[in-house]
């Protein structure tokens, strides 16, 4: 059985264990030394997470690159630090069948994140409870980027399927009022409109500072009537996370561990200027006019941690979060259409762009793949750049994907660009925001009625390396 986490400072210890933790005694500055911190470690190789015991100004300290290496993705699965990308790819795979695995609902007097309340709104504030601090330089103010934001389907609010556990950036904008952005295609504009058509308001809970996994799925692009929650348990094995109702509303349910829970409404038909922040394809997003959240009850654990992940030129600890989450559900969906498919990988820009490993059948083949990740609701509005290999090429490793560009493709006839489709706003090169084209690249061997003129027989690796491998791994993890 892997190591389950229910909370954030469970995690945090398995990572110091291994090695994968550092704490920063000193007293820093909020501005820039988190984030110069963030960018710091996701440049070093297994780069590990990094906590401020002291943050100038605040109370609490500060922990960021919590997701930030494979290494911390390995131990977050409870697998060895060690596990290669592609191994990992398999084991969410397998867990990922075990779905849906019912929550634990806890009392409220067992719940963590109920250890402290302030119940009166004008109590509240956000510029004293949290360490906040600008991520990169030209941010319009502060952010909360990690962040599992809670809310129900307006028109069925008791449907436990439709309960979302989504990540959404977070502007601070004043005491009790934030700035959210829920943009069309995510689940959340989905609840936004249905409200905003009756003019009610969206109950909503954001909770900050969670268990590894309930992070990983807020981030995760899965069906609209699949519960997040049901999927922790299916990645934790078997073993069901530990929730907690809401202390304001009674169909909202948030992570019984949270450091702290943020309770309130979307205020319906209310738009703000938004923005600009430092986006995950490396560039500013600019302003845009979204959604304003009231808060008006918080429960937060003793000196809680503050959880924030750094956003810049991949790699950091974004890309790794939003990695092999979103290669897996893609890869699920696709497969049970085409079961030639052998692995995706969507893990460069949150799938904007794409590399699928598969088998051919026929002539054509490798395109009609490319159309259903298209098809697919994450792949439809992020993939851009979609390259189709043949099965005994790994996706994960780009030496071989770049061979099969090299070797396999015949620019007059496997290349595609479909114009005019949608595209992710926050890609700088979509214009107008939110449309672009697609390009298709088809490196697959060429399958009947497909001509192909120059058949060539793969070269074979010697017999018996697979246990040298074996054998060089576990003496490197010795070293």
């Amino acid at each position: 059985m892997a190591k389950v986490y229910q909370d954030l400072r469970s995690f945090l210890s398995t990572l110091e264990e291994n090695g994968q933790l550092v704490r920063i005694k000193e007293e820093v500055n909020p501005e820039p030394d988190i984030a110069a911190a963030g960018r710091a470690a996701a440049n070093i190789e297994s780069g590990p997470a990094v906590l401020f015991e002291k943050v100038k100004g605040y109370p609490y300290s500060v922990v960021t690159n919590v997701h930030g290496s494979w290494a911390n993705h390995a131990l977050m699965l409870g697998m060895d630090k060690t596990a290669s990308t592609k191994e990992q790819f398999h084991e969410i795979n397998r867990r990922w069948d075990r779905f849906p695995v019912k929550p634990e609902i806890l009392k409220r007097e067992e719940a963590p994140c109920k250890e402290n309340t302030i119940d009166k709104a004008e109590d509240i504030n956000l510029f004293e409870l949290l360490p906040l601090y600008r991520i990169n330089d030209q941010d319009g103010g502060f952010f909360l980027s990690k962040a599992s934001i809670i809310t129900a389907d307006p028109n069925e609010p008791d449907n436990f399927d439709k309960l979302n556990v989504g990540t959404y950036r977070i502007q601070v904008k004043g005491k009790n009022r934030v700035g959210i952005q829920a943009l069309a295609f995510h689940d959340i504009a989905i609840q936004l409109e249905a409200a905003e058509r009756k003019n009610e308001k969206v109950p909503i809970c954001i909770t900050v500072g969670n268990s590894p996994l309930v992070t990983y799925m807020a981030s995760t692009p899965v069906m609209y009537t699949q519960n997040e929650y049901e999927f922790v348990g299916a990645l934790q094995d078997g073993v069901p996370t530990q929730i907690v109702q809401s202390d304001l509303y009674k169909n909202l349910y948030v992570p019984a561990g949270s450091e702290v829970v943020l309770e309130g409404y979307i205020e319906p038909r209310v738009r703000e200027v938004e923005g600009p922040f430092g986006e995950f394809p490396g560039s500013y997003s600019g302003s845009r006019r979204q959604c304003v959240i009231t808060i008006t009850h918080v429960t937060h654990r003793t000196n809680p941690i503050f959880e924030n992940l750094y956003l810049g030129i991949p790699w950091t600890e974004i890309d790794y979060l939003m990695a092999l989450n979103t290669s897996v559900p893609l890869y699920q969906q696709i497969k049970r259409d085409f079961p030639e498919v052998q692995a995706v990988n969507a893990m460069y820009t949150h799938g904007i762009g794409c590399i699928i490993s598969t088998k051919v059948r026929f002539g054509g083949f490798g395109k009609e793949v490319a159309f259903r990740l298209l098809s697919t609701p994450h792949g439809g509005s992020y993939s851009k750049i979609i390259i189709i290999v043949d099965e005994f090429v790994d996706p994960f490793n780009l030496p071989q994907v770049m061979w099969a560009l090299t070797t396999r493709v015949r620019p007059d006839k496997d290349v595609v660009v479909i114009p005019n489709c949608p595209g992710m706003p926050l890609d700088p090169s979509s214009y107008p925001a939110g449309m672009h084209s697609k390009l298709i690249i088809d490196a697959t061997t060429p399958k009947d009625p497909e001509p192909n003129p120059r058949e060539v027989e793969l070269l074979e690796p010697p017999a018996g390396y697979e246990k040298y491998e074996a054998l060089i791994r576990k003496l490197m993890s010795e070293m």
